[in-house]
């Protein structure tokens, strides 16, 4: 998943799932016998290593990089630091939205959302539906760290708020923002293809209050009773002090895309923002952290 996005930084993007397509020859990387932590830690130590979809199994892992941006001794360093074993294939040309079609399962969180794409039927028993097509783009719901911002997002009062989605993806967070009675929404990415994607989503999702641009810092120019934040600690950081300038009095700051380790940074920064920490969810070592200001 910036300027948002910075070459040695953990992408937000193509994290988890088929989420390109390409006809390009491809490196397939399988691991075995993993447990979770250690497939969330390896697949941002593989995408920051250029590695463009994962595919995970009940117990295991496969990883595809396209072949002019394989370096084996970068894999050997990666899995040594791990103590892990892999095994290394060719793959020929695939269509990867077809495969990625054939995996993706509609999500739910905590019967409050439920993500789908529009080839699934609609589900029963959920507040509100989003359906997303991810294409290229992170944010799907299946990720923890998507999870746990839908999970924390239920507990805040959008109700004619002003919203900045930094970082949008799919466009998944500002959509629901919407739903949930957001007034405004600025959603930011500095991808083309997220900001594509995202204005596909918004308008399959009848969405009317969403303004999408292109940015590479967190710098809008205006306030935010509501800014969310799913990306990584570094770009997090690197924003933070902007971020804060624009969250309105007592305005909430809701992020994730960090890890447990992460943590203490995070809080050394809000502290010296004078943020109040409300709520820490933990999934798979993934960490989801809001903020009053």
């Amino acid at each position: 998943m910036i300027g948002l996005l910075k070459t040695n930084e953990l992408p937000r993007l193509k994290r988890r799932g088929f989420y390109f397509c390409s006809m390009n020859e491809y490196i397939q990387i399988t691991f075995s016998n993993l447990l979770t932590e250690q497939k969330d830690i390896l697949i941002a130590q593989l995408a920051d290593a250029g590695y463009e979809g994962f595919e995970e199994t009940e117990n295991g892992l496969k990883a595809f990089i396209n072949k002019k941006n394989y370096y084996k001794s970068v894999l050997i360093e990666i899995s040594f630091k791990y103590q892990l074993q892999f095994k290394e294939n060719s793959i020929e040309n695939i269509n990867w939205n077809q495969v990625w079609e054939s995996n993706f399962e509609s999500v739910v969180v905590n019967d409050f959302v439920s993500i789908r794409a529009d080839f699934h039927e609609p589900l029963k028993g959920v507040e509100h539906e989003i359906i997303i097509t991810p294409k290229m783009s992170f944010g799907t719901g299946h990720h923890a760290t998507t999870h746990m911002m839908i999970e924390q997002m239920k507990e805040i009062d959008f109700k004619n708020k002003t919203v900045f989605d930094f970082g949008t993806g799919t466009g998944i967070l500002a959509i629901l923002a919407e739903k949930l009675g957001a007034e405004k929404i600025i959603a930011v990415d500095n991808d083309d293809w997220s900001i594509e994607n995202a204005m596909d989503n918004i308008r399959n999702n009848n969405c009317k209050k969403i303004s999408v641009k292109k940015a590479f810092d967190a710098d809008t120019g205006s306030k935010s009773d509501i800014i969310l934040a799913n990306i990584n600690r570094n770009v997090i950081i690197d924003n933070f002090s902007s971020i804060c300038k624009q969250l309105t009095h007592r305005g909430i700051l809701l992020i994730s895309g960090i890890l447990e380790k992460d943590v203490d940074d995070i809080l050394y920064n809000a502290t010296a923002q004078n943020l109040i920490l409300e709520k820490k969810l933990i999934r798979n070592n993934w960490v989801s952290i809001r903020f009053q200001g």
